[in-house]
């Protein structure tokens, strides 16, 4: 008997089909991986699952029974949880108080603060991890505020559990961690849903996958039964191997040279360069100091030593202000809290880097300009965007990194650094950003790509440098790239 069973659910919003017909099973002990670009309705079908959207037509069934979600209550009352990209916990509570925030009072008149940390532990502890059930869920990392979104989920005894791009935040070694409690889980008998677009995660950890495109359902194919060639024209009617752009490489002169940066504990002694028209791959596990080196070069942290070159000439960065002023780029891991302000509009975040071209002789912004130059950068990046007004934060998450590219376009800047450039964006758009990268490359720009991809680090670099504990542990030509060599120098056995 399927566990769960959609059977030709439809959805509209103001008049625009976001589901049409949808059909999707799912039996219990299955991992179920759910796939397609960005907008294809893969959220919209997983809400109406869990209550937060109401379905148009169609009907919904569970071990057989024919139910009606009307709110979360009622799916949480069916044992449906989930767990989506933007975690829902609350940052100034503890980290049992969220698992249990639900279903605090238990029994009698008063809250068994003991009882409620001890079954916290236990979750957490079940789930592999050693998370301290009173610390704040503020000061905890990404990794752990997600550990306690499954124990919050668990708690609740949940027979379906959804997860909407659970890997987006997370690095190699978690990820694998995460795949150890979904096993468990499977094995327990808890149906999951697994939306995601990594290939490579969902022919390791899924059972069946259905294909979304643009509101209709694919049939489900078995996973060892498929290919990723097959599920990508599924999704883009485009063969796999038209994911990365050509790269025509004309590397100039050395345009950014590093000498023996150090960060505290971080970062111990790195040193690289790069030149005119070359994109430079940095690789390593996370704590390997990738994104604590980059932050020290763009003087978002202070560095404690170590020397910067720009065209040859020592230079220093004061602050991040200053490394902007003398040619310096950076787009953050950290999308939505560092890279766009959410709240203002498009083109107000397009114009950030590059205000002085804007303004006038007093300093004001001349609004004809800039409305120009954001239009010309939307239409050039292809922002799927109404206009140029919107807020940033009504976009997808491929939207989003394309508005944080355009920053950098809209300035000719001499190096551009890019920290996870495709985390959380679907494959259409993750191949417009690779064309964007090669662009930048072909102005003139010298790139530092850093990405926990390694196949998106083969696709799209020139070399690679891989990172380990803080230091450099190898370099790798273009000629020289293999995952399994990369690997090698970031666990420290290389041959």
């Amino acid at each position: 008997m399927n566990r769960v069973e959609l059977r030709n659910i439809s959805k509209s919003f103001g008049g625009v089909k976001a589901l049409k017909d949808v059909t999707l099973e799912a039996v219990p002990g299955e991992i179920h991986a759910l796939m397609g670009e960005n907008g294809a309705g893969k959220s919209t079908l997983m809400k109406i699952l869990s209550g937060a959207h109401q379905k148009d037509g169609g009907r919904i069934f569970i071990d057989g029974e024919e139910v009606q979600i009307r709110n979360t209550h009622d799916s949480k009352k069916l044992g449906i949880g989930i767990i989506y990209q933007e975690f829902s916990l609350v940052p100034e509570l503890s980290a049992a108080e969220n698992v249990f925030l639900s279903h605090m009072s238990g029994k009698g008149a008063w809250v068994k603060w003991a009882e409620i940390k001890k079954n916290a532990a236990v979750l957490i502890k079940d789930l592999g991890f050693d998370i301290n059930p009173s610390a704040k869920v503020s000061s905890l990392s990404i990794a752990q505020q997600q550990i306690v979104e499954i124990a919050k989920a668990l708690s609740e005894k949940v027979k379906v559990l959804i997860l909407d791009e659970p890997s987006a935040v997370l690095g190699p070694n978690e990820v694998q961690k995460l795949f150890e409690i979904l096993l468990k889980l499977k094995k327990d008998g808890v149906t999951i849903i697994y939306i995601s677009h990594h290939l490579s995660e969902i022919f390791q950890i899924a059972d069946r996958v259905t294909v979304l495109k643009d509101g209709t359902a694919s049939e489900s194919l078995f996973v060892s039964q498929t290919d990723k060639e097959t599920i990508i024209k599924m999704m883009l009617g485009r063969p796999f191997n038209a994911m990365f752009p050509e790269r025509k490489a004309v590397v100039g002169p050395e345009v950014l040279r590093v000498e023996n940066i150090q960060l505290e504990d971080k970062v111990k002694g790195v040193s690289f360069s790069v030149k005119e028209g070359e994109v430079l791959g940095i690789a390593g596990l996370v704590g390997s100091g990738r994104t604590e080196t980059m932050r020290a070069l763009f003087a978002a942290d202070k560095k404690t030593a170590g020397e910067v070159f720009l065209n040859g000439r020592k230079t220093r960065f004061r602050s991040t202000g200053d490394a902007v002023k003398k040619g310096i780029g950076m787009v953050p891991e950290d999308r939505k809290h560092q890279g766009v302000i959410l709240s203002m509009p498009v083109k107000h975040n397009i114009s950030l880097a590059g205000l002085s071209g804007i303004t006038g002789k007093f300093g004001f912004i001349k609004n004809q300009q800039e409305n120009s130059t954001a239009a010309a950068l939307i239409k050039k990046l292809a922002i799927k965007t109404l206009d140029e007004n919107v807020p940033a934060g009504n976009l997808s998450g491929g939207n989003q990194q394309k508005v944080v590219l355009a920053k950098w376009f809209n300035r000719d800047c001499k190096v551009v650094i890019i920290d996870e450039p495709t985390r959380g964006v679907d494959i259409g758009a993750k191949m417009e950003i690779y064309s964007l990268i090669n662009e930048l490359a072909a102005k003139g720009a010298a790139i530092i790509v850093v990405s926990s991809e390694t196949a998106e680090l083969m696709g799209i670099c020139d070399r690679i440098l891989v990172m380990r504990d803080g230091k450099t542990a190898g370099e790798l030509k273009k000629e020289e790239f293999s995952e399994e060599q990369i690997l090698r120098y970031a666990i420290g056995a290389a041959v």
